[in-house]
């Protein structure tokens, strides 16, 4: 009798099964328009690595780090994969992550020095290279401190250093590099680099620090001279005070002076000049005209207190300005004013006079380092107007 053929379970279906894989296209299949994507899912084929990790998305990656970072494992193990995976970050420049990876070795704090000293060495220079030096700087110091002859966290300290200019630190760096790699060519060379711009910076504050005490040379023996002049300089930043009434222009001065300083020079700020004392000890000062008449002004940046308004005066109106439309502004017809703002006060100015003179009187104030005066046409209509209802003090 013939036998019959016996079939297994495995064969149910097979030719079934063969018969559609040979003649239905596979749905799953890398497409012409999709290849590049389905590649870029595949670990072996990544150009760069996600931000994020989904199982779903791409489980070959997530079943990888599950191995990598398997909490089972020893931690010098773990700390050894996450400094490789910080290494595979730093050559993508993917400074952050590598931080990261670098960060979470360290954490597992394993018992291998050499191995953390090579993670806060690696770490320094993913810090190094986003910027973050003081991070650097410390993690480089950390490895020197667990390893004093690592040279790759001796030089990435110096390298920190010059870029945070603290060259004369770089040097100490380059120092204790080669007392222990007295041959190493490049830490010669940072220390040569860096020795010359510690005595280029050191030279620097030495000038600096001349420039600085001449200039406050300079600044006091300005005040002293303007304090000697009995000159009232108001100071901005101060709150004046009323007076008691009296509008005597020998009365105190009530505003508030207090000490003398250099806050009551600030019309550089304002002007781009500023008062200064020449080499025969007088004072030069920037002056403001004011005509209200017409909303202009004229400025003398340095009217040496010893000349006269005329002086000036004479050269301004040689000319009659264009603003003065009714050619009224002759130098003969002209009269100054400057105002006590506290009192609400003009005060009438000798145009013969020298400034220094006008400078000393009780009620006047230097305000912004700067004084300044009103000019008026003497009888016009608008000079009676804008006198009229204010408080004159004739000479």
């Amino acid at each position: 009798m013939a036998s019959q053929p016996v079939h297994s379970d495995s064969d149910d279906g097979m030719d079934e099964f063969m018969d559609r894989f040979t003649t239905q296209r596979y749905k799953k299949g890398f497409s012409e328009t999709n290849w590049e994507e389905e590649f870029n899912k595949v670990p072996m084929f990544m150009k760069t690595a996600p931000e994020e990790i989904d199982p779903q998305s791409y489980p070959e990656l997530a079943c990888l780090q599950s191995i990598i970072h398997d909490e089972d494992r020893p931690p010098e193990e773990q700390a050894t994969s996450l400094k490789d995976e910080g290494n595979a970050f730093f050559k993508e420049k993917s400074y952050q992550k590598a931080v990261a990876s670098y960060t979470a070795g360290l954490k597992k704090k394993c018992g291998d020095r050499e191995l953390n000293a090579v993670l806060l060495t690696n770490r320094a220079a993913a810090h190094f290279y986003l910027g973050n030096m003081r991070s650097a700087l410390n993690d480089a110091a950390a490895a020197k401190k667990m390893k004093p002859d690592h040279l790759k966290a001796l030089m990435r300290g110096v390298q920190c250093c010059v870029e945070l200019r603290n060259f004369s630190e770089a040097v100490k760096w380059c120092d204790e590099g080669l007392a222990a790699h007295p041959a190493d060519a490049k830490l010669r060379e940072l220390r040569a680099a860096a020795d010359k711009h510690n005595r280029a910076a050191e030279r620097d504050a030495r000038k600096a620090k001349v420039q600085e005490k001449k200039l406050r040379g300079e600044k006091e023996a300005l005040l002293a001279a303007i304090t000697d002049r009995g000159i009232k300089l108001l100071q901005p930043a101060k709150s004046r005070r009323h007076g008691s009434g009296s509008e005597d222009e020998d009365e105190p001065a009530s505003a508030a002076i207090a000490q003398l300083s250099l806050d009551g020079l600030s019309s550089r700020e304002v002007t781009g000049s500023q008062v200064f004392l020449d080499e025969r000890g007088s004072l030069h000062w920037p002056v403001l005209f004011l005509y209200p008449e017409h909303q202009q002004s004229d400025f003398i940046s340095a009217f040496c207190e010893n000349n006269c308004f005329l002086d000036h005066l004479a050269v301004m109106f040689e000319e009659l300005p264009t603003w003065d439309t009714d050619r009224k502004y002759s130098i003969q017809n002209l009269q100054l004013y400057f105002e006590d703002e506290e009192k609400e006060k003009l005060y009438e100015v000798d145009p013969e006079a020298p400034l220094l003179k006008t400078l000393q009187r009780k009620r006047f104030f230097v305000k912004a380092g700067t004084p300044n005066f009103i000019v008026l046409v003497n009888g016009s209509l608008f000079c009676k107007q804008f006198l009229s209802g204010k408080k004159i003090h004739k000479l």
